[in-house]
């Protein structure tokens, strides 16, 4: 499922269940978490029948009735999935009788899950944690089962869940439902943080957890960098979350996807509930940003030094504060609690741990006492990574943030520097208001870590990993472009016969008749579409040459794409794929000319020559086949659920093919010995000595200067194609409001007679 088919997903599914509520009495608060309960059954229910098959292939046949069942819960332990009761299955739920209290069957199906899932001791990993009041929604029940089990959902991945469990509580959060969003963390900014520090070992916190996206994903890094399960590992995640309703969403999180974890409930700036200060191997989170009211009274006893055994929480000192607030209940604040998270990252970490976490852009610039704390952070050597992002990440926010990655790990060599990324630059457009990275952006941005750690064997698999891409797409291109062809061939054909019966003087007698006066169909016009047909098909042959030139010159780049290869050849091998960029372009615009240009004449015909009128008993014109070739060669509609067409196929196969040759010259073209070095614009390793001379600044923007040039991949032709889809986008808008005001003018003018 790509962008384009999960956003259209997401918003109706939103749509569909926002229409509900506002024909309900509940408010969105009490609207949300029974909603959520429903996607959470929805998902558990998708990845229990993922895995159940090849659980029941190890029960022998003669285990059945309670016997088998009890085998297939055993089955379930140390899965990626919960165990779920059948009545706790959402397609139970989806097909009980309309004489059912289904409010009733849910409450037992979330208590039943809730007495299910434990861990080895027994106890109830979930208890108080599934949303079960579903009364006051009896009505709108069967309409919301029906919505999230849509085909769509029911064989859903669990990333595309992920997405849509995560917009849902972005939009509950917009809609009031919680305070803030600050429960969620944009995924591109979870993996990011996950890529780097890359927790697959020993215990984890999160001291800001949310709904526990941080742990989440790190499931996803085991599964598919690691190729295990945490279960199988000796990793423990501890959260901590200071609303109720958030600790149950990160609960809830964990079990749908068969993660075990302790989330106890707290203010990490006055509770350290795990008590975990100097033991952590990896620390991540998204705290929340600018607290101004954090009370120093509160905090002082966590101040103390690097020297402490027992270490504190503050080894480097208190923030500034905001001066006493007036009144009887005057009390002393911290002005701003970024430093706060500043040091609470780093105290928690072991002898080599690594932490990361997402900040304010200002904390790297701020000044005062906080500058002071950012001196002796530095001082230690164990900033490792610092990373600017872009606005509009946060649904919520469309501020830039900041990156921050600490490894007390890292070897003396590297102790002296730190690498300065910035990725404000990086990122791919979902609509105004959001950006995301995409996979390869996210592998891109990790690759620098990955070199700057002396991992070339990485970034030569990445390398690999986009020419194998690519030689699937140019694998594509030969049957796709041969189903092109057929459906012009069925255009040519049918119009070249229209275009016959023009000359013939019977058919054009009997077409006038038929319309009458006013045919329209006048010699001229006629001749005009013999002329207009005669063109394209001349261009078409141009059209074809283009086409099978990049045919022809992908064929023998394929073997060397899939051979396994060292840098030296694959730099080789990515020589010649940018070789035949050129003429892949040029085949991709001959493919969508010749798409336009026999759209456009067949558009002609059915408008100005009425071609369905064309009828007589010496000829007919092939409607049928137009229509289907019609349909085949235009964009598919993805808000009524199209499947791709053929041109989307053969268009695609030519874009992705050049997507990934561009992916290959990003590497390439930054580091071409596939070794670390400094890239104007992007990276840069500072040391502390020069960190010092800019009053200790942990900006990247600082450091790494301004890009030379022009690149020569294609990001400009990237930005050029977006640059017109959003003047397209304004035309339209613009056509609208003109439309509208007319409207409303004429409305006025009725009223004021």
């Amino acid at each position: 499922m790509d962008y384009q088919e999960l956003k259209q997903l997401e918003n109706d599914l939103w749509e569909a269940a926002d229409q509900l509520r506002a024909n309900s009495k509940l408010t969105a608060s009490e609207y949300s978490m029974p909603v959520l309960g429903l996607i959470f059954l929805r998902h558990a229910t998708t990845r229990f029948y993922a895995l159940l098959e090849e659980v029941e292939s190890s029960i022998p046949p003669r285990a059945t009735g309670q016997l088998r069942e009890d085998r297939i819960k055993l089955g379930f332990q140390g899965k990626a999935a919960i165990y779920l009761p059948e009545i706790a299955r959402y397609e139970y739920l989806a097909n009980l009788p309309a004489s059912e209290n289904i409010a009733v069957a849910i409450h037992e199906a979330m208590q039943a899950i809730e007495d299910t899932v434990t861990d080895q001791d027994g106890k109830k990993l979930l208890a108080g944690a599934l949303p079960k009041n579903y009364l006051g929604l009896e009505s709108d029940l069967p309409d919301l089962i029906k919505i999230f089990n849509r085909p769509a959902l029911q064989n859903a991945s669990g990333d595309v869940f992920g997405r849509i469990y995560e917009y849902f509580l972005n939009q509950f959060a917009q809609s009031g439902a919680q305070e803030g969003g600050e429960f969620f963390t944009p995924p591109s900014l979870v993996r990011m943080i996950v890529n780097v520090i890359e927790p697959d070992h020993g215990t984890v916190l999160d001291p800001a957890c949310g709904s526990a996206g941080m742990f989440v994903q790190t499931g996803h890094f085991m599964e598919d960098v690691r190729h295990k399960l945490t279960h199988d590992a000796d990793i423990t995640f501890y959260g901590q979350e200071k609303a109720e309703a958030n600790s149950k969403l990160a609960r809830l999180n964990l079990a749908v996807h068969g993660l075990e974890g302790k989330i106890l409930l707290g203010n990490t700036f006055y509770e350290d509930q795990h008590q975990l200060v100097g033991q952590c191997d990896f620390v991540m989170a998204n705290p929340p940003f600018n607290v101004d009211g954090v009370q120093v009274a509160k905090i002082k006893s966590q101040v103390g030094t690097l020297e402490d055994n027992p270490p504190k929480r503050l080894p480097f000192g208190l923030p500034g504060t905001a001066g006493k607030s007036r009144g009887k209940d005057a009390t002393e604040t911290i002005s701003n609690g970024n430093s706060l998270w500043v040091q609470y990252f780093y105290s928690y970490l072991n002898a080599t741990g690594r932490a990361g976490f997402v900040m304010a852009a200002s904390a790297s610039d701020a000044g005062n006492k906080d500058r002071d704390i950012r001196q002796q952070l530095v001082e230690t050597g164990h900033v490792d990574v610092m990373m600017s992002i872009g606005p509009k990440f946060f649904y919520t926010r469309s501020l830039p943030c900041t990156l921050w990655f600490y490894d007390k790990s890292k070897p003396k060599e590297r102790l002296d520097g730190v690498l300065m990324i910035d990725a404000r630059n990086v990122y791919t457009v979902v609509s105004a208001r959001s950006h995301v990275f995409t996979e390869e952006q996210l592998s891109n941005l990790s690759a620098i870590t990955w070199l700057h750690r002396g991992q070339t064997e990485r970034f030569v698999e990445l390398l690999g990993h986009y020419q194998q891409q690519l030689a699937e797409h140019l694998q594509q291109l030969p049957e796709r472009i041969s189903a092109d062809n057929q459906q012009i061939s069925l255009l040519d054909k049918a119009l070249s016969d229209l275009a016959e019966a023009t000359l013939e003087s019977t058919a054009v007698a009997i077409a006038r008749t038929k319309l009458g006066e006013g045919h329209g169909l006048t010699d001229e016009l006629l001749a005009s579409f013999r002329d207009e047909l005669l063109q394209v098909q001349t261009q078409s042959q141009t059209w074809q040459q283009l086409i099978d030139s990049a045919l022809a010159g992908a064929k023998p780049l394929l073997d060397e794409l899939f051979a396994p290869a060292n840098l030296a050849a694959r730099k080789t091998t990515q020589g010649k794929a940018e070789a035949i960029n050129a003429t892949l372009k040029a085949g991709l615009a001959a493919l969508e000319a010749r798409h336009k240009a026999w759209l456009k004449l067949l558009d002609m015909a059915d408008k100005q020559l009425r071609s369905r009128q064309w009828a007589s008993v010496a000829y007919s014109f092939d409607h049928d086949n137009c229509r289907e070739a019609k349909k085949a060669l235009l964009h598919r509609d993805v808000k009524k659920r199209e499947q791709p067409t053929v041109r989307d196929l053969a268009v695609e196969a030519f874009k992705r093919a050049g997507y990934f040759i561009a992916q290959g010259h990003w590497l390439l073209s930054r580091f071409p010995d596939g070794v670390y070095c400094d890239v104007p614009g992007l990276c840069a390793v500072v040391s502390r000595a020069t960190i010092a001379a800019n009053d200790y600044s942990l900006t990247p923007g600082r450091y790494v200067g301004v890009a030379l040039g022009v690149e020569s991949d294609d990001e400009g032709e990237a930005f050029r194609e977006r640059m017109k889809e959003i003047h397209g986008e304004l035309a339209e808008l613009n056509d609208k409001a003109v439309g509208l005001a007319d409207r409303i003018q004429l409305a006025f003018a009725e009223f004021a007679e």
